[in-house]
């Protein structure tokens, strides 16, 4: 008489098995099954280091599910040594059971005796994958429970410790250090009309260098991480808890997405805070107002060309620009004044600007044109411009930076997916069976948490190699209006202009006063130097003493 055909399935979530589960012992409890059984193996098909939670990531179990439906070796029964080898979800399960049986191959799980062929095996198979996946949810909710129950007493769930502090015995400790950094973006934020980006700014400028962790690969301070710092109340003395969860992508069994919460509760915290309570109310305060942008309804074509490069005679700067808008009494507007002002006469640096006077924008973005239109008219201009503009923007040091954060992200998934698979294959009939799956959940929410926090840095410097790319223009693009200024630059649209002055124009200087023939603008600083009167110069300065010699130049050896 014929054998009967098999399969043997064999699968680990990973090289690390409680004993008996080895692929070795899982294969030899097949074989000695198959030999008493009569049985004849046609093929061996395993999955190491694959988890349970669906067949998608199990290329050996799709294999033997296709070979299964192409009738490749007419087997009757494919092998598994226990239900959960065979698969932990208990819709996937009964989906490839099902696949199986319509190819006339039934399952035989031997360590629990179940035979898919007999209809009590059929109902035990569907009753234990529902279990497992039920069990498998209910522990991770108890896990959950548990830590919402810990935030309750104030104390840390685990993890990196947030910048500002430091981990000893699983408590928050405060690093001086850091908390010097963390105080000074409350109080810069709270006491004066700084931003996020700006304070990113003027700590970077100040030399101040943010310590590298393992949760925070960048020394620079970002507009971001600022953010980051103003949002969390852990530096009043407080626990957020779940402003982060895992949710089910819809449309999806087994695939997940981390979604920030818009409300979560908040705990008293058993830390020492670094800032008052109070300033983290003003701080939320201010960040309810300038969180907002304000979208733009009167002028829409109108653009502050120089904003941002012409800076406060005063206290440095850049100007920003705004207007005054008065409403005749039919309801009609006046014409619109457009000037550039100081962004720090409430505060800059421990005390007030005292620059307050408004720049006029058209007298001043005149004046800046007029010396432009002087210095392309030159004739050696045109074959200097070339070479110094095809010279773009370095980004390479960013790109590199991103690439090392994408590689940590990657380690920290593989190692988020290893220990997701070390969860899928606990017995539950093991006596510390809750206690390890606690104890799991935690380090892979640390996990969770810390790819949270790779990819929001990976996002800053995203952002910030595409604003480079956005605001440069090609050198080319440059020279092409530089060489038609004359005839182009009044056709420009204002965005177009601030474009073009914006990768042209580096720095613009005012005097407080204007000079006795009117003359307000000081000096123009250009983004390289550029070819006049025979000498090579990246600064000029308008000759106050005669508007018809316009230009006196830094000079350089040549």
């Amino acid at each position: 008489m014929q054998k009967q055909r098999c399969y043997m399935y064999t699968r680990v979530s990973t090289a690390m098995q409680v004993e008996g589960f080895s692929l070795d012992a899982q294969k030899e409890k097949l074989r000695k099954y198959a030999e008493f059984q009569d049985l004849f193996i046609s093929g061996e098909y395993t999955d190491e280091g694959k988890s349970g939670k669906n067949i998608d990531g199990r290329p050996e179990f799709q294999r033997m599910l296709e070979d299964i439906e192409s009738g490749k070796d007419n087997v009757s029964y494919v092998l598994v040594y226990k239900l959960s080898r065979f698969g932990r979800n208990a819709a996937d399960s009964l989906n490839a059971l099902q696949r199986m049986e319509d190819y006339g191959v039934n399952l035989i799980c031997v360590e629990e005796g179940i035979d898919s062929s007999k209809d009590s095996g059929k109902l035990m198979i569907s009753v234990l994958s529902a279990v497992a996946e039920i069990e498998r949810e209910n522990i991770l909710v108890q896990t959950m429970e548990g830590r919402k129950q810990k935030a309750r007493e104030g104390k840390w769930n685990g993890g990196f410790a947030p910048y500002g502090y430091r981990l000893e015995n699983g408590e928050l400790k405060i690093a001086e250090d850091e908390a010097e950094m963390i105080r000074l973006i409350y109080d810069k934020f709270i006491h004066t009309n700084m931003g996020a980006a700006t304070i990113a700014r003027y700590m970077s400028q100040h030399g101040y260098v943010k310590k590298k962790r393992q949760n925070g690969t960048l020394d620079s301070f970002s507009a971001h991480f600022i953010k980051l710092v103003l949002d969390n109340p852990i530096y009043c003395g407080k626990l957020a808890y779940g402003r982060r969860k895992s949710e089910k992508i819809p449309g999806t069994r087994n695939k997940y997405h981390i979604v920030k919460q818009s409300e979560y509760p908040v705990y008293e915290g058993a830390h020492e805070a670094i800032i008052s309570e109070e300033d983290w109310l003003l701080a939320q305060a201010k960040r309810k107002k300038t969180g907002v942008k304000n979208e733009k309804i009167y002028s829409l074509n109108h653009q502050h060309i120089l904003s941002g490069i012409v800076c406060c005679p005063e206290c440095g700067a850049p100007l920003y620009g705004s207007v005054n808008r008065k409403r005749k009494k039919d309801g009609t507007f006046y014409k619109d004044y457009w000037y550039y002002a100081c962004k720090h006469r409430l505060e800059y640096d421990g005390h007030k600007c005292t620059f307050k006077k408004q720049i006029h924008q058209d007298k001043l973005n005149a004046a800046v044109e007029e010396i432009i239109k002087r210095i392309v008219k030159n004739s050696q201009f045109d074959s200097a411009i070339k070479v110094k503009l095809d010279k773009s923007i370095d980004i390479d040091s960013l790109e590199v930076e991103a690439g090392m954060i994408r590689k940590h992200i990657r380690q920290l998934t593989v190692a988020k997916e290893k220990l997701g698979a070390q969860m899928d294959r606990l017995d539950y009939s093991d006596r510390h069976y809750e206690d390890k799956m606690t104890d799991m959940q935690r380090r892979l929410d640390s996990l969770y948490d810390d790819i949270a926090e790779a990819n929001a840095s990976l996002e800053e410097i995203t952002l910030r190699i595409t604003n480079i790319k956005e605001q440069r223009m090609t050198g080319q693009k440059v020279y092409d209006f530089l060489d038609l200024f004359d005839i182009m630059y009044d056709k420009f649209t204002d965005a177009e202009k601030k474009e073009f002055l914006q990768s042209f124009v580096k720095k613009v200087e005012i005097y407080p006063e204007p000079m006795e023939n009117g003359q307000i603008l000081k000096s123009i600083q250009f983004r390289f130097p550029v070819f006049f009167q025979g000498n090579e110069a990246d600064t000029f300065f308008p000759n106050s003493k005669t508007t018809a010699e316009c230009v006196v130049l830094i000079t350089r050896n040549m």
